[in-house]
Order: C-alpha cells, then structure tokens, then sequence
C-alpha cells in the first residue's frame, strides 16, 4: 500500500476512487515481524501474493464488509458458518456491522487489540483499526474458542480489512486523516489452502 499512501493522507488526488492490486511480496523483518514464522506454521511463507481492494474517501467500513462477505460467500463459495471476524476492543461501529448487517452470529466475533487488530505501517503515516476475517479449519486441526485463544492451525486468518481513518503525528499522536480509507490485504496462498482441506500453503495447486 505503500503507493497509496499520499492519497490517504491528502497530499495528492487519487486518479481514481477506488483500486485493485495484486502485489508480489517478500516477507522480511520490520513493523508487523513474523517472519520468523516460516517453516513454524503451515501458512507463512517467504514469499507470496498479496490481494488488496482500496477506497480513497468512497466507500467505508460497511460497505467494505459487506463486499468482503459477498466475494468469499457467494462468489468464492466459502461456508460463512466456517468464517469468524475479529475487530478492534474500541470498534462497536465493526462488530456491529458483522452482527447486525452481515448476521454473523455474536460468538463468532472476536475483539482484540492493537497488536493484532490496529494496523500501522510505522511510527507515522496512515493507520485505523481493522477486522480480520479467520477460517475454521475444523476439529482436526485444534481446539475450539476462536482466534483470540492464538488461533493455532484451526483459525487461519486470510484477509485483512483496514479502516484508515488516523495517521501517527510526528509525536506519535493519533491523528484524523482528512477522508476515511479503506486497504486490505488477503494472501493469495492462503485462500487456496482452505476450499482444499487446509493443507499447507506449499501443498497448494499454485505451486
């Protein structure tokens, strides 16, 4: 997202309202580490494929879900009583959208905090809480209770929808940004392990 950046803060006029991407991503260390993770879990990978939907002061958070649950649900074939949301501790405007709008049910939304659910790309710039959507694996795959019990290999977590309404000042005040922004990001490899039993993301037909 790192090319959208002036439009989020105002400095520039987006050409467009809204945009698509798909970037090539290598994972490193820096802001959201976990690249020690790879070869730990059956999901985090070195190298991957990033799909991101973008909004520039056009549509927000509902309208961002409700796509969200339209393309995994009715387009994509996914069995919504398998998905779970989680959304930042402050966020009842999301929790009660996943709830009241989309009817995921109440104990299949999870609030967590900034670690996991508020996105910033450094000390300054754009950030916002956002909502991860989590796949149920199944039984098989662990323990039940959800993503806030470290969701293990049952719940993988697969998109991310950022709501980028705040920048960090230079202070590290949380700032308003000048229009409501929407950036997610959903791994590639990831959506492919779960319509095939979950197996892991280098098992995939992609590789």
């Amino acid at each position: 997202m790192n090319q959208f950046v002036p439009y989020f803060l105002g400095e520039e006029q987006p050409p467009w309202a809204r945009a698509t991407s798909i970037q090539k991503c290598i994972r490193l260390s820096g802001k959201h580490n976990d690249v020690d993770e790879i070869g730990k879990t059956r999901r985090h990978m070195s190298f991957f494929q990033m799909l991101g939907n973008f909004s520039f002061g056009d549509y927000f958070k509902e309208d961002a879900i409700k796509m969200a649950w339209e393309l995994l649900t009715e387009v994509v074939g996914f069995d919504g009583d398998r998905l779970w949301a989680t959304v930042h501790t402050t966020d009842d405007e999301a929790e009660a959208i996943w709830h009241e709008v989309i009817g995921v049910p109440m104990d299949r939304i999870q609030r967590l905090g900034d670690k996991e659910n508020f996105w910033d790309m450094g000390p300054t710039g754009p950030c916002g809480p956002c909502s991860e959507i989590h796949f149920d694996c199944g039984p098989e795959w662990g323990d039940a209770g959800g993503p806030e019990r470290g969701g293990g290999d049952r719940y993988v977590e697969f998109w991310n929808l950022g709501f980028m309404q705040n920048q960090y000042g230079a202070a590290g005040e949380i700032l308003d940004l000048p229009r409501k922004n929407i950036d997610t990001g959903a791994e590639l490899e990831r959506w492919l392990t779960l319509p095939q039993t979950a197996e892991p993301v280098f098992e995939t037909e992609e590789l």
